[in-house]
């Protein structure tokens, strides 16, 4: 037997003031992709800003169904939308931002796993890892410089 450690590295930001000026106009346009998503049945509202290579920003935000499996995250949304439009552009960075009308969302909100094992396809097809930043609706905000370090042992192409 053989045991094996996995870490991995985030940057922690107090607030939107302290990341850099394109960090902090890339995540306030996940603010508000934020608030046009179509959340009437969870209350749970999450917007997704890419910047791609070419300088353009694709945006996402949650679109709900009341067939639940039917709806879709905004960071699918996103990165589908970039893949459509954009074949072979590669993603340079994604800001998430996450709010209820339920309660207050004061922490930061990673991708789900699917969002997470979608997102890491992208990142091993261009063969480029990309930074992820996060928050909720206020708070602090999390930065990592890879989707795959939220993701460790992913499945890839490789398995098939």
């Amino acid at each position: 037997m053989k045991e094996i450690k996995i870490s991995t590295t985030a940057t922690v930001y107090n607030d939107v003031s302290e990341l850099s000026t394109e960090d902090r106009m890339l995540m306030e346009k996940a603010v508000d992709a934020r608030k046009k998503a179509y959340a009437p049945y969870s209350k749970f509202n999450v917007g997704a800003a890419l910047l791609l290579e070419n300088g353009e920003i694709v945006l996402g935000n949650n679109q709900e169904n009341a067939a639940y499996p039917s709806g879709l995250c905004a960071e699918r949304v996103a990165i589908y939308y970039a893949g459509a439009t954009y074949p072979g552009v590669k993603i340079m960075k994604l800001a998430i931002s996450a709010s209820s009308s339920i309660t207050k969302v004061d922490k930061p909100v990673g991708p789900c796993g699917a969002c997470r094992q979608s997102l890491s396809e992208y990142e091993i097809k261009q063969k480029q890892s990309f930074p992820l930043i996060f928050m909720g609706e206020v708070g602090e905000i999390v930065k990592t410089e890879s989707l795959l370090s939220l993701l460790p042992f992913s499945f890839d192409s490789s398995y098939l």
